[in-house]
């Protein structure tokens, strides 16, 4: 219930029937899938030593980069160890050849997914492209690979940003606790210290020292680079020879062997802004690179499995959730027990029960037909890695980079090896009680928001004039010419008696089939006054089974055909082809008849409501409150709010009625992709959800237009936090359905998203105001928003908010310049091109245009919008629609922030 609670929470934000039936003739046609054998993946090692992996995927015209570096926080220098994430930042700072702002315009131009993460022993840098572009990608990483350009007054301003980044991970108590285990565990070793650094570290750290590592580390005979996608792999091998082949080798230091001693058992306090407290048992597991690591993998599995005994603490009213986490690292990994009490509550009751759950599996072994399922979904698993260009690149990245494994393939033959009494040995040497760190995180208010007159004296902060930037040739000739939009293949759409609306998109790329459904429910519409929280607790309660099985009887129903299941009101089936149908009558058996059991419904209303007494009281949830109380008016239908007290006076009767109200075909949307016809998924989801019936007159649910909002000032103390989290948000008077919106969103894409943006520019790279900074523009039926968010320390907030609204009013004042325009532009078409790089995107794309009551082509409308506005539209759009004098500004973080 907790996981539903903080996904309300975040939702408060500015975001925003038989088999022989004949199926009806669609509405757009799409083709079958020809089911095809995968082409292979081409591996070769250059004379460089740089080892390439290059894996077609035909899922669409886009192409995935994933060059690893064999090197991390371990191998930094004594007293510096962040020195291998300030140097993933510092790649980014232009290279000889491609300076730090050619480098963002091509990123811009892109309009792909480009960053990097660095851990304890890798160090990845990623780009996802339309596969015409491949060779910038290669170009940009062979650059960086030969001739860094490592500026001073670069690692000036990237500084001030990377340590705005270490304080925002500081305020999170989760990264806190994390980083004191992973000292204890690992203490005398390089994983002592995690991968972020810390702020006296880089202070201490200069690009002679930078320049040092680099020289070290960054060699082509020390890098593996993955390529997935829309490729020709002879072709692609010959690109990456000419690309890459000309960089020499060179002799790498030794690397640091990770031999971590004894650990005595030790408990841990720490306080949290959290709504609920946790308790979490800490145990060392074997890492990425061990033979035990599959066994590793198999035993977290059952450890977290539903039909598990610490799963079983929910269900039996002893905690508010349950899991284990496994977090792992190349060569050692933690393995993590975490259960949640309610805040005020005593933890040792549910201490004491999760340490009789592990010690009897420890003695007495686990389920052996756990162990089975979890083998089955691990091999499953791996079967769904083809249905995202991304995730290909990123799943062989892990298995070479990171396991030493020779291919995905491997890795699947060490999870069908694993057996019962693999997982039972290895329980017995890592659930050791003696070796176990034990950590209490509990709850502390963090206060409540106050008024506030608002930032101190602003700060001048002068604009540098915007400049054109000439890229190099290879790019230009790659990136300038833009093709009118063309029209994209639309999925069949059909639309079921009962009202059911249902999408299909075949695609052949894998023998899996994706199923994502959505009943458009809005609580704060539907939910009965004085019923305030039924619709949570009635969603939760699909998680106990239906009127057939009962909740393990149910789970173990799914694993026997290693298939993972949500219903709820928002449902969804992955599963392998051949039990597609079995899967989905399970589905279908579970959101059409769920449970609803009476003695189900009475631990999680008690969850529920132990749950909002410290949720209503966390930093999080005020900060998220005090956003949409700045835009809303009084007496909004989104401003309404379960109370505890309440909650516990609901009933069984409560729920069943507000599950016959709410959950409705007429309100339903199905999408399909994947591994089947549009034929067969017809036939299959009438066979299953034709006979499903609504009942009474269809409910309301779009939250109604509301009125401009006005400039507030809010503070949200947050005790925990080193850094202040802030919001400029307002209301917008259009909706989605105005066909300004374009323009707006043209124009966003040159003020605050992604790297290129001015807002990034101002209150990053020129100033290192800021670590992270957006503004977003949310759409819905009837209201929408925009608001701007950034993190800063606190003495940098007025400065960094000063910036911000000069940005916009500079937006306002004069048209963008065609540079700009030509990017953004750049970016949105490409873009848009992008989102069908991967199955999951693909549904949640019709799923959100469904929501919106849009045309399922509505990027190709889009794309033509994009294609044709000029400068001035986008300068009118904004003058019309974003009223800087009306932002209001929420603030959470320490008390001293401004």
């Amino acid at each position: 219930m907790i996981a539903r609670l903080f996904s309300k929470t975040l939702c408060l934000s500015l975001l925003l029937c038989g088999s022989c039936l004949v199926p009806p003739a669609a509405h757009a046609a799409a083709s079958a899938p020809t089911v095809a054998q995968p082409e292979a993946p081409l591996q070769a090692t250059l004379p460089n030593g740089l080892r390439v992996v290059i894996v077609p995927d035909r899922l669409a015209p886009v192409v995935s980069t994933e060059i690893n570096y064999l090197v991390g926080s371990a191998t930094a220098p004594a007293g510096f160890p962040g020195t291998a994430h300030a140097l993933e930042h510092m790649m980014f700072r232009g290279s000889k050849g491609l300076d730090r702002d050619q480098m963002a315009a091509i990123g811009a131009r892109l309009g792909g997914d480009y960053n990097a993460d660095t851990t304890e022993n890798v160090t990845q840098f990623f780009y996802t492209a339309p596969a015409d572009n491949l060779d910038v990608l290669l170009r940009i990483e062979a650059m960086r690979m030969k001739g860094l350009t490592l500026a001073a007054g670069d690692w000036t301003h990237e500084r001030g940003a990377i340590e705005q980044e270490v304080s925002r991970d500081l305020s999170s108590p989760g990264y806190v606790y994390l980083a004191r285990l992973q000292s204890i565990l690992f203490a005398g070793t390089p994983y002592e210290h995690d991968a972020l650094g810390s702020r006296p570290s880089f202070d201490r750290t200069d690009t002679a020292l930078l320049r040092r590592f680099y020289r070290q580390w960054y060699a082509p005979n020390n890098a593996i680079l993955v390529i997935t996608g829309d490729i020709d792999a002879a072709r692609t091998l010959a690109m990456v020879r000419d690309t890459f082949g000309p960089i020499p080798s060179r002799k790498l230091p030794a690397r640091p062997q990770i031999h971590p001693g004894t650990v005595h058992a030790q408990t841990l306090q720490f306080p949290t802004d959290y709504p609920v407290g946790l308790v979490a048992i800490a145990s060392r597991m074997p890492g990425q690179n061990s033979r035990d690591y599959a066994t590793a993998r198999i035993l977290s599995d059952v450890l977290s499995s539903q039909r598990g005994a610490l799963y079983d603490l929910v269900p039996q009213g002893r905690a508010l959730l349950s899991s284990f986490d496994f977090v792992t690292k190349a060569d050692a990994g933690i393995g993590i027990a975490i259960a949640a009490f309610p805040k005020g509550s005593n933890p040792a009751p549910l201490q004491a029960r999760m340490q009789d759950i592990l010690r009897n599996l420890r003695e007495d072994g686990v389920p052996s037909d756990l162990v089975d399922a979890a083998r089955r979904k691990e091999l499953a698993q791996l079967g769904f890695a083809a249905n995202s260009i991304s995730g290909l690149a990123e799943s062989w990245s892990e298995a070479q980079a990171v396991m030493g494994l020779q291919s995905p393939d491997d890795e699947a033959a060490a999870f069908a090896a694993v057996t019962p009494e693999d997982v039972n040995r290895l329980a017995r040497t890592v659930l050791d009680p003696q070796q176990s760190i034990t950590a209490i995180l509990t709850p502390r208010d963090g206060g409540h928001p106050v008024a506030d007159k608002g930032f101190g004296g602003a700060e001048s902060f002068a604009s540098t004039p915007d400049h054109p930037v000439t890229l190099p040739r290879w790019a230009n000739d790659s990136l300038l010419a833009l093709r009118p939009p063309e029209a994209s293949v639309q999925p069949a759409r059909y639309t079921l008696p009962n009202g059911l609306h249902l999408i299909v998109r075949p695609a052949s790329v894998s023998h899996t089939i994706n199923l994502y459904g959505t009943i458009r429910q809005n609580e704060d519409m539907q939910e009965p006054p004085g019923k305030e929280g039924i619709a949570d607790i009635t969603n939760e309660l699909f998680n106990y089974g239906s009127t057939t099985h009962d909740r393990v009887g149910l789970q173990k129903a799914f694993d026997d055909i290693a298939a993972s299941e949500n219903a709820g009101a928002d449902f969804s089936l992955n599963v392998l082809t051949p039990d597609f149908d079995g899967g989905l009558e399970l589905l279908a058996e579970n959101e059409l008849h769920p449970a609803l059991p009476e003695q189900g419904f009475k631990v999680v209303r008690a969850n529920t409501a132990a749950s909002l007494s410290g949720l209503l009281h966390s930093p999080e949830y005020l900060f998220q409150r005090a956003m949409q109380g700045a835009v809303s008016p009084a007496g909004d239908p989104s401003l309404r709010q379960a109370q505890p007290d309440e909650v516990m006076k609901l009933t069984l009767a409560d729920c069943r009625a507000f599950w016959k109200a709410a959950y409705r075909p007429d309100l339903a949307t199905i999408v399909i992709t994947g591994d089947i016809t549009p034929a067969a998924a017809y036939r299959a989801v009438s066979r299953t959800f034709g006979a499903w019936r609504a009942s009474g007159p269809m409910p309301v649910v779009d939250l109604p237009p509301r009125p401009d909002s006005h400039t507030s000032v809010m503070k949200v103390p947050d005790p925990s936090s080193t850094q202040a989290t802030v919001s400029l948000p307002e209301s917008l008077s259009l909706n989605v359905a105005n066909p300004e919106h374009f323009a707006l969103n043209l124009g966003n894409e040159i003020l605050g998203s992604g790297f290129s943006s001015r807002l990034y520019r101002d209150l990053r790279v020129r100033s290192g105001y800021v670590y992270t900074v957006r503004s977003h523009l949310t759409w819905k039926r009837h209201r929408s928003a925009y608001s701007i968010s950034f993190g800063a320390d606190p003495d940098k907030v007025a400065a960094a908010r000063d910036a911000a609204i000069h940005d916009i009013m500079a937006m306002q004042a004069q048209p963008v310049s065609e540079d700009e325009l030509a990017m953004a532009r750049a970016g949105m078409l490409r873009g848009l091109a992008l989102q069908s790089a991967s199955l999951d995107t693909i549904a949640a794309g019709y799923l959100h245009f469904s929501d919106l009551g849009l045309p399922l082509n509505q990027n190709d409308i889009a794309a033509q919008a994009y294609y044709t506005l000029d400068a001035t539209a986008i300068r009118d759009a904004f003058r019309k629609w974003i009223r800087p004098a009306d932002l209001a500004e929420i603030i959470k973080g320490p008390a001293t922030a401004p």
